[in-house]
């Protein structure tokens, strides 16, 4: 008698995709993120946010396993809002991502989850910071995510240092454009958030409003 078995499908490990990025202006940080969560070759939600607040100047963009991203997002989240109510005033973005880096290095071997942070700060402006299990380093900008194989020569050549808050808002809907248009795992619509020391505006660019950078 033959043991049966499931759907070939199942047995099969789950490739995730997505593309995140943030980038550093003269006065503050950019967000992007496409809006697609993939399982393999099915499209699971096709309008994600993958920008989660950690604080209220202080944001992680998330990418990996969406559930184990969203877990790490919401317990730095609750530690960070502890940690201000202590020392009486807003955190620093290093101590967010610290405490992100944290716990991706503790849980390495549970965890599925690259989490980009960026926000503004009294004592340092606008920082970006890359985290990947116990690796913690400051960028001007950072990628993440399956769709940014397709657009890290785009991103090298393009930014500058010095660059204003409004083209650098159209250069990160561009390389989340860009990547969307490669990328199979990557897709919906933009998600771009812009934090300085004025505040945080959250913004969507709706799929027919991305730029066009070919004849279709």
């Amino acid at each position: 008698m033959l043991e049966e078995t499931g759907p070939e499908w199942l047995s099969e490990e789950v490739k995730t995709g997505t593309t995140i990025i943030a980038i550093e202006f003269d006065g503050g940080v950019v967000l992007g993120s496409d809006s697609r969560v993939s399982a393999g070759a099915s499209v699971v939600n096709r309008v994600m946010n993958k920008l989660s607040p950690l604080h209220d100047k202080i944001y992680c963009a998330l990418s990996g396993s969406a559930a184990d991203a969203q877990t790490i997002a919401e317990i730095v989240n609750y530690q960070l809002d502890v940690h201000s109510i202590e020392i009486g005033e807003d955190p620093q973005v290093r101590s967010a991502a610290t405490l992100v880096r944290n716990i991706s290095y503790k849980y390495k071997e549970e965890l599925s989850a690259h989490l980009i942070v960026a926000g503004w700060d009294r004592r340092d402006g606008g920082q970006v910071f890359a985290t990947l299990n116990g690796l913690l380093t400051r960028q001007p900008f950072a990628v993440g995510g399956s769709g940014s194989s397709y657009v890290y020569g785009f991103v090298d050549a393009e930014y500058r240092r010095g660059i204003r808050k409004e083209e650098c808002q159209q250069f990160v809907v561009n390389t989340l454009t860009l990547a969307m248009n490669r990328d199979g795992s990557s897709g919906g619509v933009a998600y771009v958030v812009t934090i300085d020391e004025h505040g945080t505006e959250e913004k969507v660019v709706l799929g027919n409003q991305l730029p066009t950078f070919f004849d279709q």
